[in-house]
């Protein structure tokens, strides 16, 4: 039995490990942390405020939304991975803002994002690049979308190029 859950945490570790160094063209997204300085400045470029309602598109542990409504922003994540989702949902139970965020456990393709004014994308070139048409059809127009790292076609409003930040703002129609 020890053995067995030995080899289960190996795998789990490796897996992690494997995340950090992920090819930016693969298919598939790898768990990339955003620390808590970059989610400041995301937010602080962003000008996330009060009136905000903040969606997190692969919210991983929730860093993003709690430094959001620590601002006073409303936060919904979205998170597929069971792991993920299940840190992010603890982290927010056990911090004080936790009631103007929810987290959902869904493919954020299927979630209908007409409701938010900033989006968080820390994501891969092909998901973003998926996920444009879904932004310009779903998203009133002045809605902010910060990536972090890597760009998206649409038209940036702010960036901070030392921090690999960048605020887009979808057009009017």
């Amino acid at each position: 039995m020890l053995a067995y859950l030995l080899l289960i945490f190996t795998i789990i570790l490796l897996l992690f490990l494997l995340s950090m160094i992920w090819p930016p063209d693969s298919p598939w997204s790898p768990w990339w942390r955003t620390s808590g300085r970059i989610a400041r400045i995301q937010c602080k470029l962003a000008k996330v405020g009060k009136d905000d309602i903040v969606y997190d598109m692969g919210c991983g542990d929730g860093t993003a939304l709690l430094t959001a409504a620590k601002l006073g922003a409303k936060g919904v994540g979205i998170e597929i991975d069971p792991l993920r989702y299940w840190v992010a949902k603890i982290r927010f139970l056990f911090n004080k803002k936790s009631a103007s965020l929810k987290i959902v456990r869904k493919n954020f393709f299927d979630v209908n994002l007409s409701e938010a004014t900033v989006i968080i994308a820390y994501l891969i070139p092909k998901t973003l690049a998926r996920l444009k048409p879904k932004f310009l059809k779903e998203l009133k127009p002045g809605t902010r979308i910060v990536t972090f790292v890597y760009k998206i076609d649409l038209p940036m409003i702010a960036q901070d190029e030392k921090n690999e930040v960048y605020v887009y703002e979808i057009p009017k129609k």
